[in-house]
This record gives C-alpha cells, sequence and structure tokens, in this order.
C-alpha cells in the first residue's frame, strides 16, 4: 500500500454520492424565486418546485414507499411529471415513467414486471390505466392527476388526487437518498418491438453525469428555457428534466406536439432551446410561413434518432434555427454523442454542411468510449468512413443493466462495451456516421445496402414528407429495398417512374428501391419509424412492383 491509500479514506467531508437530486435543491437555494415551470397558467419557481417535490417524496414515504421501491408514472410533459423526477427518487423510489401511447396490456405487464407500489396517472390516460389495473388484478396507490389545461374526457381512477396528496406530505423533511451513486433512480423500458420490452435501469451517477454531458456539450446557457416537445416518459426527457435544474432554466411544458403550440410557447416564453424526434422538426419545417413569423430570437433544436436529412437541416437554417444531431439509445440514457460542429463548417457549401451535421458524432464528454468494431471479433475497424462495423460505447453514462434480464445484460455487455445494434463506420476526423440498425441492412445480390443512405436520398425529393426503406424477399436477389413514403400535403404527386428515375440519378442502381408503397408511416410515441410493421405489411399488401 502506498503513502496515498493509507488513511485517506472516504468520509462526509470529502464525498458525496453523485446524483441530479442536489441539482433542484442547489436552483432552489441561489435562485429561489427565479421560474421554474411554466404550464398554461400555472407558474412554478424553483422554490416552489422544490417543496412540491419534497412534500411527494415525504407523502410516498409516509405509504411506506421507499428504498428499492418502485413508482410508475402515466404523465404527460406537465408539471406533475418533472416533480416526479425528483419527489420519487428523493425517498429512495425508482421513477418508472411508462410510454404513454402503450396500450393496456403492456401497462399492466411493466407494473407487474417493476413490481411498482404506487402509479401516478393524468386523467387523460386513465382509461387505459383502469383497463391495465384490472389485468394487473393486484392493488397499489394509484394518484390522480388533474391538469387545469386538459378539458377532455376521462375520470379519475385513484384514492386521492394529486394536489391533496401532496398536501399530506412535509416540505420540510430531510431524506437521505442515495445512499450510494450506484442506487437506481429510474427504470425506463424498451419499445418492445421484437419481444417483450426490457427494463432499462439507471443510477443516480449515469443520470447526475448525463445530465451535466447535456449542459456541457449544447452550452445550455444559466436559466435555459427548454420548452417540453421530447416526451419526459423517453430516457427522462434524455437527462434534460435534470439538466434544466442544473441550469436553473424554465421548464416550459407542453401537452400535445402541435406546430402553432410550439411557435406560440417559442415567442411568448422566449424558449431557447428544444428536443425532438426528426418527425416534430419535419412538422415545424413544413409549418406554413405566418406560424413561423416573429421569432426574432436564436433558437436550438437537438435531433435524436435517425439523423435529420438534409432537406430538414436546410430548412431549419432557412428559419434561423440551430440544430444539432444527437445519438443514443434507452441503454445510454438518452444522448451518448453529439455531432460537434466546428466553425469552418459554416464556410462549406450547404449540401456539404448537411452531410457532416448530420453524423453522429463524437462521445459525450463524461463517457469514457466510443468505438466501431467487428461485432464477432470486437477488433476496432479502420477510421476510414468504408469499413462497417458495430456501434460500442462503453463507460459512466450506460444503464446499470436490464432489470430480471442477467442474460440479456449479459450479451449486451459482451467484451466490456455495450452493443448497440447500430452499424456504422469511423471517418478519418473520429465521427462515427451510422449506416444501418443491424437487422435493417439490406443485402441484395451480395451488395450491402444502407437503408439510411437509400431514406436521405427519398427525404429529398420535394414531395416526400417520410421515408422508411426495408428489405423484401426476392427470389433472385435474395432481398432487394421496398420504399414506403409518406408524401407532403398539397404538392403533386410523384409517380413511381419518377421516384424511381429521381435515385437512379442519386445512387447506384442496385441500391434503387424496387417496390414502392404509399400512405401513412407507422410511428412509436417518440416519433420513430416501426420497420416491423412494415415489414410485416410487406407480407399481407401487395406492394408496387418497379
Amino acid at each position: 500500500m502506498n503513502a496515498y491509500d493509507s488513511g485517506l479514506g472516504k468520509n462526509a467531508a470529502n464525498y458525496a454520492p453523485l446524483t441530479p437530486l442536489d441539482f433542484y435543491e442547489r436552483a432552489a437555494r441561489v435562485y429561489p424565486d427565479h421560474p421554474a415551470v411554466v404550464h398554461g397558467a400555472r407558474r412554478f419557481t424553483w422554490k416552489q418546485v422544490r417543496d412540491r417535490g419534497h412534500r411527494l417524496a415525504s407523502a410516498l414515504a409516509a405509504r411506506g414507499i421507499g428504498h428499492g421501491d418502485t413508482v410508475s408514472v402515466l404523465l404527460l410533459n406537465t408539471p406533475e411529471m418533472v416533480e416526479a423526477h425528483f419527489g420519487v427518487p428523493l425517498c429512495g423510489a425508482v421513477l418508472n415513467a411508462m410510454n404513454t401511447r402503450l396500450d393496456a396490456r403492456t401497462v399492466a405487464y411493466i407494473l407487474e414486471h417493476a413490481q411498482a407500489r404506487a402509479l401516478i396517472v393524468d386523467r387523460e390516460l386513465a382509461p387505459v390505466a383502469a383497463e391495465a389495473l384490472k389485468m394487473l388484478g393486484r392493488e397499489l396507490l394509484v394518484i390522480d392527476v388533474d391538469d387545469p389545461e386538459y378539458t377532455g374526457a376521462g375520470e379519475r381512477i385513484g384514492e386521492v388526487e394529486y394536489e391533496a396528496f401532496l398536501a399530506g406530505g412535509d416540505p420540510a423533511q430531510s431524506f437521505d437518498f442515495p445512499r450510494d451513486e450506484w442506487d437506481a433512480i429510474a427504470l425506463n423500458y424498451t419499445s418492445g418491438t421484437t419481444g417483450r420490452p426490457k427494463g432499462v435501469v439507471y443510477h443516480h451517477r449515469g443520470a447526475c453525469l448525463n445530465a451535466l454531458n447535456n449542459s456541457l456539450l449544447w452550452d445550455l446557457p444559466r436559466h435555459v428555457v427548454y420548452l417540453w416537445t421530447l416526451p419526459m416518459f423517453h430516457c427522462n426527457g434524455w437527462c434534460f428534466a435534470w439538466a434544466v435544474a442544473e441550469r436553473a432554466g424554465v421548464n416550459v411544458c407542453l401537452r400535445r406536439v402541435e406546430a402553432q403550440k410550439i411557435f406560440e410557447l417559442i415567442r411568448a416564453e422566449q424558449v431557447t432551446h428544444y428536443c425532438g424526434a426528426p418527425i416534430v422538426h419535419s412538422l415545424l419545417v413544413d409549418a406554413p410561413a405566418e406560424m413561423k413569423r416573429g421569432i426574432d430570437h436564436k433558437v436550438y433544436a437537438a435531433v435524436g434518432g435517425a439523423a435529420p436529412p438534409q432537406a430538414v437541416i436546410e430548412g431549419f437554417e432557412a428559419m434561423g434555427f440551430d440544430i444539432t444531431h444527437a445519438y443514443g439509445l434507452t441503454e445510454t440514457y438518452g444522448p451518448a454523442t453529439w455531432c460537434i460542429k466546428h466553425a469552418d463548417w459554416a464556410e462549406k457549401p450547404p449540401a456539404e454542411r448537411a452531410r457532416l451535421n448530420a453524423r453522429q458524432g463524437l462521445p459525450s464528454v463524461l463517457e469514457k468510449g466510443l468505438s466501431v468494431r467487428d461485432p464477432e471479433t470486437l477488433q476496432e475497424v479502420p477510421a476510414d468512413g468504408t469499413t462497417m462495423g458495430e456501434v460500442m460505447v462503453r463507460g459512466n453514462v450506460t444503464m446499470k443493466g436490464y432489470l430480471k434480464n442477467p442474460e440479456a445484460t449479459a450479451a449486451a455487455f459482451r467484451g466490456g462495451w455495450f452493443h448497440t445494434g447500430d452499424l456504422g463506420v469511423m471517418e478519418p476526423d473520429g465521427y462515427v456516421k451510422i449506416k444501418d440498425r443491424s437487422k435493417d441492412v439490406i443485402i441484395s445480390g451480395g451488395e450491402n445496402i444502407s437503408s439510411l443512405d437509400l431514406e436521405d436520398v427519398l427525404y429529398r425529393h420535394p414531395a416526400v414528407l417520410a421515408a422508411a426503406v426495408v428489405a423484401k424477399p426476392d427470389d433472385k436477389w435474395g432481398e432487394v429495398p421496398a420504399a414506403f413514403i409518406e408524401l407532403r400535403p398539397g404538392v403533386p404527386v410523384p409517380g413511381v417512374k419518377e421516384l424511381t428515375a429521381y435515385c437512379r440519378e442519386r445512387l447506384p442502381r442496385f441500391a434503387v428501391p424496387r417496390h414502392f408503397e404509399f400512405g401513412a408511416l407507422p410511428r412509436t410515441a417518440t416519433g420513430k419509424i416501426q420497420k416491423f410493421e412494415l415489414r410485416q405489411r410487406l407480407k399481407s399488401q401487395s406492394a408496387i412492383d418497379v
């Protein structure tokens, strides 16, 4: 043992577990009267949010809910959802924010798998919750949220309303959680498109560090005004639920993503930042010009999921918005990489600028590693921009593992890396570019075809609102690309021959889609296109052969 390891241990004076709960405590202490939450007529300061979060923790503790228990929520982006991100883990419990578009059977499965002790539910979502509770067949504490901004149907189904529940809590009660930064803070379920959804467990350390990543990588200013277009149930809002508190910012709540409402809030509240899936950004780019008038301040947008098509990036530049691409998964607390921009990119031609900005980018500040490797040998591929491998990450901002699923956890962490399942290349400048999901690569006549590359070409056609490409079995080639197209309203409808010719001008002949189908694309609640449904559709519907 060397001198630096002797008698110099951790103690309360020199060590505290990392946790994002400290952020809202500090915001309330330093900026008690600064706005924290805006939702219609409701306005809360950071002191009020802190007191309401503590009341929630105190009231849950009074019901015997504490360390290691799960509190599930079915909430939209309202003040109650912000408060749950602090009050639930403050009493030692684990926050399970559920996708608000799930069917009752899946909600029931999650409540059972997570062994939820309580459910906080918005009145709009009460019918689904009530059906799920019947399927569950056991009692748990149900708390109703009656948001004044919601005027639609839906009855209370719980034993107590949220405000009454808070009234029974003590804002002065003290808590000593987390006792360890490895303690679970949140439980988020994957989409479950190929089977039962998996429960992804976050710890306090990872949530704290990814919130700081967001602040550092996006240069979030003090008192950032953040609009909640991204669902807070999605990776805890990519950890922005905690990052906004770290910056003592303003949470501008939004129940439903609608272009007119978004532009109204950007103007009225002077929104500076927001995040969302590509479909959200396309919605804003395609909105009528009159909706966009009157925004004379800089707005920063982050897009996750698939890389934004060139048309969307160019549309944002025309609006004066600054868009940044981030990449990650539920298992990486949301963003694991950011496409860091360099000053000289602004001098490049629009097409090249769009290409650079559409890459998945570089590792976050507090993540340990980002690599592209052969999925079998785990050897790193050369940084030549062409050799494909699996994108892998490791470090502080990776999940603890999958709840009650040690086999899936071990497979995901094989070789000391988290295997994302995404195939990509490492470019010479160190930026990662994803080419496809491993299951979405199309192998036609021995040629590997990136569905993302095809989609990017299709997105640039002026009549195409959205595009998805999947493999279709073919007797001759093994499989061929099939394109599903969602058209823009109010523009001339292109024919199959027009789209085929358009693709042939921009793609190798073997990569041109051989089948086209037109109509609305199926999406998840976070805006991701559900390609598994498109594959099923190919089996049951007739596509148009070229």
